[in-house]
């Protein structure tokens, strides 16, 4: 599933002259002076608990330990992100109202409701990409699979029996969609919940199997209430050294993630959007804060609002290529 990665490769290749971001930004003229002088809503279109509301609230505190302004968490799940997002695309385009989201998931949303209600690259200005994780594919631990190949062998000889879990038209839904159709494979899909709903399908038993980002995950694998397979990613995770990839598991290529992003309102002020990726970056390179996403497999990134605005585009193009390649239907 190399769409993610692809779409987004002008992000990898440009982190590194980005990581002077933070440096810049505190000897640069301010912007936007007055901004902000009221607390900061910050919209996650999921449950509590994903990955996007667990990196939003670590970036506020340190946006708020510097601004002396409250950032407000504001979980506002619905529609696969697409309530939430709307919310955010309808606010006033003031700076005081932001979207926090998988960039992968709520663009699939978008581009499979039959009617959306606003235009995601029409209505939205991006901020910036703010961190990269890979999936992990987990299964409950009584399922006999200890590696990728052994799930795969197990969903053949159990044709449709086996369940898999995902938030409905999310990244880690079209994972498991791109997964099982390198692998030949058929599972009943249990969708149309959020990602921390989803982590508890499968701790309980009620799934099987799921990918998800790290950030939630993690603690479940460590406390052994899910099997780790594989990660998603190109190579394999420093803070989970013996965990293969995926592709090295017996699928070359298969690579995908979540990668976690501000947007706001179309028509919010640039010198507004300017202090909002030089401030959210500098946040993100501070030593502690990067400490406790490296343990989770997380990385910074530090992407222009003009880069990011670029992957988006190739991202709907490659994301209609997938769903009409695999003949996704939404609920399925």
């Amino acid at each position: 599933m190399q769409f993610l990665s692809a779409a987004f490769g002008i992000i990898a290749a440009s982190v590194a002259p980005l990581l002077s971001t933070a440096a810049i930004a505190q000897t640069a003229p301010d912007p936007a002076p007055n901004y902000p002088n009221r607390a900061i809503r910050v919209v996650v279109p999921y449950p509590a608990g994903g990955t996007s509301d667990i990196l939003m609230r670590l970036i506020g505190q340190k946006l708020t330990e510097k601004w002396g302004q409250q950032i407000v968490i504001e979980p506002r799940p619905g529609a696969a992100g697409l309530i939430g997002t709307e919310i955010g695309a309808r606010a006033a385009p003031d700076g005081y109202t932001l979207v926090a989201t998988d960039m992968g998931s709520v663009m699939i949303s978008w581009l499979v409701h039959p009617k959306p209600a606003f235009d995601y690259l029409r209505d939205l200005t991006p901020v910036m990409v703010v961190a990269y994780s890979p999936h992990v594919l987990c299964v409950h631990p009584s399922l006999p699979a200890k590696t990728p190949k052994e799930l795969i062998a197990l969903a053949k000889q159990r044709p449709g029996e086996l369940n898999f879990a995902a938030s409905l038209a999310g990244a880690p839904l079209m994972a498991g969609v791109d997964f099982a159709n390198r692998a030949g494979i058929k599972w009943t899909y249990i969708t149309g919940r959020g990602g921390m709903q989803t982590i508890m399908d499968v701790v309980t038993g009620q799934a099987d199997a799921f990918f998800n980002g790290m950030l939630p995950t993690v603690p479940h694998i460590q406390s052994g209430r899910l099997r780790l397979l594989a990660v998603s990613s190109d190579k394999r995770v420093a803070s989970m050294p013996d965990a293969p990839t995926i592709a090295e598991s017996g699928m070359p290529g298969f690579l995908t993630g979540s990668w976690q992003g501000v947007l706001a309102p179309a028509a919010t002020p640039p010198e507004i959007v300017a202090k909002l990726h030089a401030e959210m970056s500098r946040a993100l390179a501070m030593a502690d804060l990067k400490q406790k996403l490296a343990a989770q497999g997380t990385d910074p990134r530090y992407t222009s609002p003009a880069e990011t605005s670029k992957a988006l585009l190739s991202e709907r193009d490659r994301l209609t290529k997938l769903i009409r390649d695999t003949n996704f239907k939404p609920g399925q």
